[in-house]
Protein backbone atom coordinates (compact mmCIF):
# COMPACT_ATOMS: atom_id res chain seq x y z
CA UNK A 1 0.00 0.00 0.00
CA UNK A 2 1.08 2.98 -1.13
CA UNK A 3 1.54 6.57 1.73
CA UNK A 4 -1.12 8.18 -0.74
CA UNK A 5 -3.63 10.32 1.26
CA UNK A 6 -7.25 10.99 -0.73
CA UNK A 7 -9.94 13.43 0.53
CA UNK A 8 -13.94 14.46 -0.86
CA UNK A 9 -16.44 16.01 0.30
CA UNK A 10 -19.86 17.22 -0.29
CA UNK A 11 -21.98 14.33 -2.03
CA UNK A 12 -25.22 15.14 -0.15
CA UNK A 13 -26.06 11.35 -0.58
CA UNK A 14 -29.66 10.52 0.11
CA UNK A 15 -31.11 13.61 -1.96
CA UNK A 16 -31.93 13.76 -5.78
CA UNK A 17 -29.95 16.34 -7.42
CA UNK A 18 -30.44 17.25 -11.31
CA UNK A 19 -27.19 16.10 -12.86
CA UNK A 20 -26.07 14.05 -10.11
CA UNK A 21 -27.99 10.95 -10.45
CA UNK A 22 -24.53 9.01 -10.93
CA UNK A 23 -22.92 10.43 -7.90
CA UNK A 24 -23.45 7.39 -5.71
CA UNK A 25 -21.84 4.96 -8.20
CA UNK A 26 -18.85 6.99 -9.54
CA UNK A 27 -18.45 6.97 -5.34
CA UNK A 28 -18.34 3.35 -4.95
CA UNK A 29 -16.07 2.89 -8.36
CA UNK A 30 -13.92 5.34 -6.81
CA UNK A 31 -14.01 3.72 -3.14
CA UNK A 32 -13.30 -0.04 -5.25
CA UNK A 33 -10.34 1.81 -6.88
CA UNK A 34 -8.34 3.50 -4.19
CA UNK A 35 -9.08 -0.19 -2.24
CA UNK A 36 -5.34 -1.27 -1.38
CA UNK A 37 -4.02 1.88 -2.37
CA UNK A 38 -4.65 4.58 -0.40
CA UNK A 39 -3.19 4.62 3.36
CA UNK A 40 -5.85 7.00 4.22
CA UNK A 41 -9.41 8.44 3.34
CA UNK A 42 -9.89 11.75 4.41
CA UNK A 43 -14.09 12.68 4.07
CA UNK A 44 -14.51 16.71 4.30
CA UNK A 45 -17.79 16.56 5.77
CA UNK A 46 -21.74 16.32 3.76
CA UNK A 47 -21.42 12.58 2.66
CA UNK A 48 -24.88 12.55 3.24
CA UNK A 49 -27.40 14.85 3.00
CA UNK A 50 -28.68 14.30 6.72
CA UNK A 51 -27.95 11.61 8.67
CA UNK A 52 -29.61 10.66 12.37
CA UNK A 53 -28.17 7.70 14.10
CA UNK A 54 -30.67 5.22 15.31
CA UNK A 55 -29.61 2.19 17.80
CA UNK A 56 -31.32 -0.68 15.76
CA UNK A 57 -31.97 1.40 12.27
CA UNK A 58 -29.75 2.30 9.27
CA UNK A 59 -31.46 4.25 5.94
CA UNK A 60 -31.21 1.28 3.50
CA UNK A 61 -30.29 4.06 0.40
CA UNK A 62 -26.85 4.30 2.32
CA UNK A 63 -26.62 0.64 2.25
CA UNK A 64 -24.14 0.78 -0.78
CA UNK A 65 -21.71 3.46 -0.23
CA UNK A 66 -21.56 2.35 3.49
CA UNK A 67 -20.56 -1.11 2.24
CA UNK A 68 -18.29 0.01 0.20
CA UNK A 69 -16.21 2.07 2.83
CA UNK A 70 -16.22 -0.65 5.55
CA UNK A 71 -14.58 -2.87 2.21
CA UNK A 72 -12.15 -0.15 2.63
CA UNK A 73 -11.45 -0.07 6.18
CA UNK A 74 -10.75 -4.14 5.85
CA UNK A 75 -8.75 -3.71 2.92
CA UNK A 76 -6.40 -1.28 5.17
CA UNK A 77 -7.50 2.13 4.40
CA UNK A 78 -7.37 4.26 7.31
CA UNK A 79 -10.28 6.51 7.25
CA UNK A 80 -11.66 10.04 8.90
CA UNK A 81 -14.25 11.62 8.68
CA UNK A 82 -14.82 15.06 9.58
CA UNK A 83 -18.24 15.84 10.04
CA UNK A 84 -19.89 18.25 7.84
CA UNK A 85 -23.48 20.68 8.45
CA UNK A 86 -25.90 17.65 7.05
CA UNK A 87 -24.28 14.53 8.72
CA UNK A 88 -23.36 15.63 11.67
CA UNK A 89 -25.10 13.40 13.90
CA UNK A 90 -23.02 10.49 12.69
CA UNK A 91 -22.42 8.69 16.05
CA UNK A 92 -20.92 5.19 17.11
CA UNK A 93 -22.34 2.99 14.34
CA UNK A 94 -19.63 4.38 12.37
CA UNK A 95 -17.12 4.74 14.81
CA UNK A 96 -17.14 1.35 16.58
CA UNK A 97 -19.01 -1.04 13.93
CA UNK A 98 -17.14 0.60 10.67
CA UNK A 99 -13.69 1.54 12.49
CA UNK A 100 -13.83 5.27 11.02
CA UNK A 101 -12.60 7.47 13.16
CA UNK A 102 -15.31 10.61 13.53
CA UNK A 103 -13.57 14.04 14.17
CA UNK A 104 -16.15 16.40 15.05
CA UNK A 105 -14.56 19.47 14.99
CA UNK A 106 -12.23 18.69 11.99
CA UNK A 107 -8.93 16.83 12.08
CA UNK A 108 -5.70 18.32 12.71
CA UNK A 109 -2.65 16.08 12.86
CA UNK A 110 0.87 15.22 10.60
CA UNK A 111 0.27 13.68 7.58
CA UNK A 112 3.30 12.45 4.96
CA UNK A 113 5.31 14.63 7.05
CA UNK A 114 3.12 17.82 6.85
CA UNK A 115 1.02 19.12 9.34
CA UNK A 116 -2.39 19.91 8.46
CA UNK A 117 -5.99 20.59 9.11
CA UNK A 118 -9.22 19.10 8.08
CA UNK A 119 -12.17 20.45 7.89
CA UNK A 120 -15.55 20.77 6.54
CA UNK A 121 -15.89 24.79 6.98
CA UNK A 122 -19.32 25.72 7.52
CA UNK A 123 -18.23 27.75 10.51
CA UNK A 124 -15.31 29.16 8.20
CA UNK A 125 -16.91 32.35 6.82
CA UNK A 126 -16.60 35.08 9.73
CA UNK A 127 -20.07 37.63 10.76
CA UNK A 128 -22.34 34.35 9.47
CA UNK A 129 -23.49 34.36 13.26
CA UNK A 130 -27.03 32.83 12.15
CA UNK A 131 -25.20 29.45 10.86
CA UNK A 132 -23.20 29.45 13.97
CA UNK A 133 -26.03 29.34 16.06
CA UNK A 134 -28.21 27.05 13.68
CA UNK A 135 -24.75 24.79 14.27
CA UNK A 136 -24.66 24.69 18.09
CA UNK A 137 -28.67 23.93 18.17
CA UNK A 138 -27.91 21.42 15.82
CA UNK A 139 -24.89 19.67 17.08
CA UNK A 140 -26.78 19.92 20.60
CA UNK A 141 -26.51 16.45 21.78
CA UNK A 142 -29.62 16.81 24.12
CA UNK A 143 -31.39 18.06 21.16
CA UNK A 144 -30.09 14.81 18.85
CA UNK A 145 -31.12 12.45 21.67
CA UNK A 146 -34.65 13.75 21.72
CA UNK A 147 -35.09 13.62 17.69
CA UNK A 148 -33.88 9.94 18.14
CA UNK A 149 -36.81 9.58 20.09
CA UNK A 150 -38.94 10.29 16.83
CA UNK A 151 -39.67 6.53 14.57
CA UNK A 152 -37.09 6.83 12.06
CA UNK A 153 -39.88 6.59 9.26
CA UNK A 154 -40.77 10.03 10.96
CA UNK A 155 -37.45 11.20 12.11
CA UNK A 156 -35.58 10.93 8.50
CA UNK A 157 -38.20 12.61 6.58
CA UNK A 158 -38.41 15.14 8.75
CA UNK A 159 -34.66 15.94 8.33
CA UNK A 160 -35.12 15.52 4.50
CA UNK A 161 -37.78 18.55 4.80
CA UNK A 162 -35.25 20.28 6.71
CA UNK A 163 -32.09 19.43 3.75
CA UNK A 164 -34.60 20.48 1.23
CA UNK A 165 -34.58 24.32 3.03
CA UNK A 166 -31.24 24.75 1.58
CA UNK A 167 -30.94 22.61 -1.72
CA UNK A 168 -30.95 25.86 -3.50
CA UNK A 169 -27.39 26.16 -2.23
CA UNK A 170 -26.08 22.91 -3.93
CA UNK A 171 -27.18 23.73 -7.42
CA UNK A 172 -25.65 27.69 -7.04
CA UNK A 173 -21.96 28.77 -7.30
CA UNK A 174 -20.65 31.23 -3.84
CA UNK A 175 -20.19 34.51 -4.84
CA UNK A 176 -16.37 35.69 -5.15
CA UNK A 177 -16.71 37.09 -1.74
CA UNK A 178 -17.67 34.08 0.09
CA UNK A 179 -14.98 32.23 -1.71
CA UNK A 180 -11.98 35.49 -0.75
CA UNK A 181 -13.50 34.81 2.70
CA UNK A 182 -13.02 31.12 3.19
CA UNK A 183 -8.97 32.07 2.17
CA UNK A 184 -8.64 34.55 4.56
CA UNK A 185 -10.00 31.95 7.10
CA UNK A 186 -7.67 29.71 5.51
CA UNK A 187 -3.99 31.94 5.90
CA UNK A 188 -5.50 32.17 9.70
CA UNK A 189 -5.41 28.44 10.44
CA UNK A 190 -1.92 28.28 8.42
CA UNK A 191 -0.75 30.99 10.33
CA UNK A 192 -0.99 28.87 13.67
CA UNK A 193 0.65 26.58 12.58
CA UNK A 194 -0.48 24.27 9.86
CA UNK A 195 0.93 24.18 6.51
CA UNK A 196 -1.88 22.28 4.32
CA UNK A 197 -5.57 23.65 5.64
CA UNK A 198 -8.61 21.10 3.37
CA UNK A 199 -11.97 22.42 3.41
CA UNK A 200 -15.38 21.80 1.78
CA UNK A 201 -18.71 23.56 1.56
CA UNK A 202 -18.33 25.93 -0.86
CA UNK A 203 -18.67 23.05 -3.74
CA UNK A 204 -15.85 25.04 -5.38
CA UNK A 205 -12.84 23.32 -5.81
CA UNK A 206 -9.66 25.17 -5.02
CA UNK A 207 -6.11 24.83 -4.24
CA UNK A 208 -4.50 27.94 -3.98
CA UNK A 209 -0.62 28.94 -2.20
CA UNK A 210 -0.93 31.27 0.59
CA UNK A 211 1.32 33.52 2.62
CA UNK A 212 1.65 30.85 5.34
CA UNK A 213 0.96 27.62 2.99
CA UNK A 214 -1.64 25.43 0.99
CA UNK A 215 -4.99 25.77 1.33
CA UNK A 216 -7.32 23.03 -0.83
CA UNK A 217 -10.94 23.16 -0.72
CA UNK A 218 -12.15 19.68 -2.36
CA UNK A 219 -15.02 20.84 -4.19
CA UNK A 220 -17.98 18.49 -4.37
CA UNK A 221 -19.11 15.03 -5.35
CA UNK A 222 -22.38 15.79 -7.02
CA UNK A 223 -21.30 16.57 -10.66
CA UNK A 224 -17.38 17.65 -10.45
CA UNK A 225 -15.93 14.33 -8.57
CA UNK A 226 -13.44 16.75 -7.88
CA UNK A 227 -11.17 14.89 -4.91
CA UNK A 228 -7.61 15.94 -3.17
CA UNK A 229 -4.84 13.09 -3.22
CA UNK A 230 -1.56 13.83 -1.22
CA UNK A 231 1.25 11.80 -1.73
CA UNK A 232 5.00 12.70 -0.50
CA UNK A 233 3.46 15.56 1.76
CA UNK A 234 2.23 16.93 -2.08
CA UNK A 235 -1.26 17.67 -2.29
CA UNK A 236 -3.39 18.01 -5.72
CA UNK A 237 -6.73 18.26 -7.49
CA UNK A 238 -8.33 15.94 -9.36
CA UNK A 239 -11.77 15.10 -10.95
CA UNK A 240 -12.51 11.28 -11.39
CA UNK A 241 -13.84 9.98 -14.85
CA UNK A 242 -15.95 7.35 -13.40
CA UNK A 243 -15.89 4.53 -16.02
CA UNK A 244 -18.31 5.62 -19.58
CA UNK A 245 -18.63 8.55 -18.20
CA UNK A 246 -16.25 10.50 -20.08
CA UNK A 247 -15.72 14.38 -18.88
CA UNK A 248 -14.26 16.99 -20.89
CA UNK A 249 -12.18 19.75 -19.84
CA UNK A 250 -10.63 20.27 -15.82
CA UNK A 251 -8.29 18.86 -14.54
CA UNK A 252 -8.86 14.96 -14.87
CA UNK A 253 -6.56 12.10 -12.48
CA UNK A 254 -7.59 8.82 -12.27
CA UNK A 255 -7.13 7.63 -8.71
CA UNK A 256 -5.31 4.25 -9.58
CA UNK A 257 -2.73 6.79 -11.51
CA UNK A 258 0.50 5.43 -9.94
Amino acid sequence: MKDVAYFISDAHLGIEIAGGEKREAALIEFLAGISGRAAQLFIVGDLFDFWIEYRRAIRPDYFPVLAALYDLVRSGTEIHYCLGNHDFAIGSFIEKTMGINVHRDGFSGIVQGKRIRVIHGDDLRPGDRASFVFRKILRNRALQFLYRMLHPNIGVSLGEFFSRLSRNYLLTEPSPEILGAYRVAAEKLLEGGNEIVVAGHTHVPELIDLSSGRYCNTGNWIRRYSFARMEGGEISLGSYAPAGVPRAGGNNHHPLEE
